[in-house]
């Protein structure tokens, strides 16, 4: 999918390194994302397990060879709904100085395309809940709040 000059593909290997120096550029959700080079063997066999996954996708919106955000879908079939597919979006990412110019807005068409393509009945995402103006923002795109989040940290 092209935005203008910005291109939404799949990513790749080679785009590791602007994505992990994205994630780790992340103050609100303590992710624990590095720079650090010991930390790229994690990211790589991620990448790998991600890539290979029928049922995952990882997206990169790019420009002239940067890469200026991203998000991962996950397409979960449930016996609820007669058997429905569902689409997760999750780590949804826009470089700081790349917001409010329409990325987060082809990112998010992006994502209702693929869950279109694949025949799915809803696209969902959670938002962590510090991030106010991202809320605004997934309103503005058509979504609405309607389940409350829960997590347990295992590590």
């Amino acid at each position: 999918m092209t935005q203008g000059s910005v291109i939404i593909r799949k990513a790749k290997e080679e785009d590791l390194p602007q994505l992990i120096h994205l994630f780790a550029q992340d103050t609100v959700s303590a992710h624990g994302d590095t720079t650090e080079p010991e930390a790229l063997e994690d990211y790589l066999r991620a990448f790998h397990a991600i890539d290979q996954a029928p049922q995952e996708q990882l997206f990169v919106a790019e420009q002239g060879g940067e890469i200026l955000a991203t998000y991962q879908m996950t397409f979960l079939r449930t016996l609820r709904g007669r058997g429905a597919m569902d689409a997760q979006v999750e780590a949804v990412h826009t470089r700081a100085d790349m917001r409010g110019k329409g990325i987060g807005a082809a990112l998010m068409a992006h994502a209702q395309q693929e869950a279109r393509r694949r025949d799915c009945r809803l696209l969902q995402l959670t938002s962590n809940a510090a991030r106010t103006e991202a809320h605004r923002f997934y309103e503005r795109e058509g979504f609405t709040r309607s389940h409350v989040g829960f997590k347990m940290r295992l590590k």
